[in-house]
């Protein structure tokens, strides 16, 4: 089956009880046992399966070719239920890039608890590979990154992952699996923040482990029922919702986000832009080679080089929104410094190149003509 089929279809069945096309929003909390121990059907209680949540899992599950699909409260909670498999001494190696809420959780959460954490530069193999020793248990990626744009060569990084037995984890929240299928690339464990493409129209807060092993995804749902990151059915009903228009949203954003770009590239005010889609993009070749598209985010800098031409840009929108967040329908602009990255020190957001005249934008679905006409009153 082939994935724009995928995205309606796959994993997915008939309500068995009533026929219905989409599944029912099972807003239940328990479930009718026959005796002590003995459910009616598979499921006793919702934090630990629910039918519309199950029918979500599923379909994520397929999308992203996996053994097993989870959903989650939200993406930070499906990466706190990833992070609970490691323990006091053990070490994670991860992008130098990163979301700025990841960046938060492993610093300040679980750095707390006795876990090492390494920030490197993934595409210098040389400096990656010696950050590994026998305590190393996993490698986090986000590719391409939030919000510079980065990319990591899935199959390099996995190849060496397999040869020392370490886990591979790829947060895949900007490409989605339309653009990009790390699993079958090498990775172990894909990661979204459902809330953005996935579910596609700013309505729901969600997260989502895609996982290749079987026995694993047993061990990470374990521990998501135990601790209880699960996601309600109403929120899994809209995040399946979203996931069967996706292919066609993608092909969208992926056609209004070439031309943002181009338009930015050529535009006197503007300094630096961060798309894969660009050819003097450092990882454009990357990006080429393991996505069938280069998405919708698109990040920028003035070559003023100063904030107050930042902000005032971002105060003048009109189309474009200034808010946190990205992936809907709608196009969404923010400021990295003072928004989604905040709580990445400045030292560290200079040295990893989030400077204070950053814009990021997720380009939405919107006629293009009209998105780059805001962005051009709004750069006068």
């Amino acid at each position: 089956m082939k994935f724009n089929t995928k995205t309606i279809h796959g994993g997915q069945h008939h309500d068995p009880a009533t026929g219905a096309v989409m599944p029912p929003v099972y807003q239940t909390s328990t479930y009718i046992q026959t005796s002590p121990g003995t459910p009616l059907a598979e499921y006793e209680y919702s934090r630990a399966a629910n039918p519309t949540r199950t029918a979500l899992e599923n379909a994520l599950a397929s999308i992203e070719n996996g053994a097993r699909g989870l959903a989650f409260s939200s993406g930070l909670a499906a990466t706190d239920c990833l992070l609970r498999s490691f323990k006091a001494g053990d070490e994670i190696i991860a992008m130098d890039d990163l979301y700025g809420g990841t960046y938060r959780m492993f610093t300040k959460i679980y750095k707390d608890s006795g876990i090492v954490f390494h920030f490197v530069d993934m595409n210098d193999i040389e400096k990656f590979k010696s950050l590994i020793n026998e305590n190393t248990k996993m490698i986090w990626v986000e590719t391409p990154t939030n919000p510079l744009m980065k990319l990591a060569d899935i199959e390099a990084i996995a190849k060496i992952t397999r040869e020392k037995k370490i886990l591979f984890a790829v947060d895949n929240t900007f490409a989605t699996p339309y653009l990009q299928k790390p699993l079958d690339l090498g990775a172990d464990v894909v990661m979204h923040s459902a809330t953005k493409y996935l579910g596609g129209h700013s309505d729901v807060v969600a997260g989502a482990l895609i996982i290749k092993d079987e026995a694993l995804g047993e061990q990470l749902h374990f521990q998501q029922f135990a601790t209880g990151a699960t996601l309600g059915p109403m929120d899994s009903f809209l995040v399946l919702r979203g996931i069967k228009t996706l292919h066609i949203r993608m092909q969208r954003h992926c056609e209004n986000g070439e031309k943002v770009a181009q338009y930015l590239n050529n535009h006197p005010k503007i300094k630096t832009v961060f798309y894969p889609g660009l050819e003097d993009h450092p990882f454009h070749d990357i990006a080429k080679k393991q996505m069938s598209g280069f998405g919708g985010m698109v990040s920028f800098t003035f070559a003023s080089g100063a904030k107050a031409d930042s902000i005032k840009f971002l105060e003048n929108l009109k189309v474009f929104t200034l808010a946190e967040s990205l992936g809907g329908v709608e196009s969404l602009a923010n400021h990295p410094a003072l928004m989604t990255h905040a709580s990445i020190p400045e030292d560290k957001r200079k040295e990893i190149g989030i400077s204070d005249d950053l814009v990021r934008l997720s380009v939405g679905i919107e006629d293009a003509d009209d998105l780059i006409a805001d962005l051009e009153q709004a750069l006068k």
